[in-house]
């Protein structure tokens, strides 16, 4: 609980917190009130810097977990009060593991929440695996968080205690081709795959899919974060016609990219620019311009998912309109991943029975089965121990109809990884 100096704040924030206005600027320190002992959980996202984007939603998620929670959470008959502290990686690597360790070694958490990218989660999973701090995380290639902190395939997993559900390179795969099989094309495909965890491990798996698939993938090589000339990649894919473009870079290099495509006519020759990591927010993809209509994306999540939160019942329509009306902005994708991390995190701690016992709680998630707002959440069914797979569901950035608030909607346009998705639209082709 605060100090005495500090409970006077505390309760301005607590109150504002209770009412669901405190979203800007949200506090790093919350707790519920009532029992004499809390659950401290960390949770830790890029609020700013590059990766910013990811985090622009998490206080308004954040004041509905909190509000959810303001009476404690009841675990096997006994109320808890939780504290929650969140923090701001700044989308830095070091700062994400540093600040992972300070909440374990200072502030003494029972779990930790993480998401959004390995330059987050991968430092703050390897800080929690050393320490035995229970850990779970979403929102980044599950291979990238496996193999790229050093899991061997076909070798016992060697993590203990951190968990991960996301996407993965078979759900892309899955979601690429039902996608690019609705146009019709030369299927040459130009990739664009930077040299950081994610894109290497998409290189390492998805090429070879897409090739036994059918396609001809044309890849110039791994480039380095910040590149500002891409006149070499550029001229590859125009001699060999690549009609497909695949991409997975941080949202400012792909700005860079895909200005410099125009300027050098690439851009007129693609029918399908299937795009990942970036183009997945419309703050990114509005400052595009017109070279954002028709850029074919994939979703995590959408505000026409059929699931609710299962913390706190919101559904996942309400939870958009909830953020428009709130914060003025477009909703996005992250607020039901950032929301389904709470929702199968505390489900963890329910079914822990034992919330302050770490072995438990990690115990608890290498069995959790449950519901979220993003879908199922599994890790009793593999691949490997600590990781569940989740949907990625093809979606294209679209003009909005006239008289639409924003200039830009994400349609739905393929659901080979869940079904129970509606598709809203059929995909069009860039150019």
């Amino acid at each position: 609980m605060p100090n005495t100096s500090s409970r006077r704040e505390f309760v301005k924030r607590a109150s504002a917190v209770a009412g669901g206005a405190a979203l800007v600027g949200a506090p790093a320190f919350w707790e519920t009130a009532g029992a004499a002992e809390a659950i401290k959980v960390g949770f830790i996202s890029p609020l700013t810097g590059p990766l910013g984007s990811f985090g622009e939603s998490d206080p308004y998620v954040l004041s509905l977990v909190r509000k959810a929670l303001a009476k404690g959470l009841n675990v096997g008959g006994t109320t808890y009060s939780v504290t929650i502290l969140d923090r701001d990686s700044q989308s830095d690597p070091a700062r994400a593991g540093q600040l992972a360790k300070e909440l374990i070694n200072s502030q003494g958490i029972d779990f930790m929440l993480v998401t959004s990218t390995p330059e987050v989660v991968n430092p703050v999973s390897d800080a929690c695996e050393a320490a035995g701090v229970p850990c779970l995380s979403t929102v980044m290639p599950w291979e990238a968080w496996y193999f790229g902190r050093g899991a061997k395939p076909g070798a016992p997993s060697p993590f203990k205690w951190t968990y991960h559900f996301s996407f993965g390179v078979k759900n892309f795969f899955d979601c690429y081709v039902s996608q690019w099989h609705e146009l019709s094309t030369n299927k040459k495909v130009g990739v664009l795959y930077p040299n950081d965890a994610d894109g290497n491990a998409i290189r390492e798996h998805l090429i070879p899919d897409l090739q036994k698939a059918g396609f001809t993938v044309v890849d110039p090589g791994g480039y380095e974060d910040g590149t500002t000339d891409y006149s070499a990649q550029i001229a590859k894919y125009k001699s060999e016609n690549c009609q497909i473009f695949n991409t997975f870079p941080i949202p400012p290099d792909f700005a860079t990219f895909w200005r410099q495509a125009a300027q050098q006519g690439y851009t007129k020759m693609v029918k399908i620019a299937q795009i990942a990591k970036t183009g997945l927010f419309p703050d990114t993809m509005e400052a595009l311009g017109s070279l954002a209509y028709n850029l074919a994306s994939a979703c995590y999540w959408h505000r026409n998912f059929p699931y609710p939160s299962s913390l706190t019942g919101i559904s996942s329509r309400e939870l958009a309109d909830g953020y428009e009306r709130t914060t003025g902005k477009q909703w996005n994708q992250q607020i039901g991943a950032t929301m389904s991390l709470f929702d199968a995190g505390f489900q963890a701690l329910k079914n822990s029975g034992a919330p302050k016992t770490k072995a438990a709680v990690a115990k608890a998630l290498s069995r959790l089965k449950t519901t979220t707002a993003v879908g199922v959440v599994d890790f009793t069914s593999g691949p490997f121990p600590n990781v569940s797979p989740a949907s990625i569901i093809g979606s294209q950035w679209v003009k909005a109809a006239p008289g639409s608030k924003h200039p830009l909607d994400l349609v739905i346009t393929e659901h080979a990884n869940d079904a129970k998705v509606p598709i809203g639209a059929k995909l069009r082709p860039f150019s």
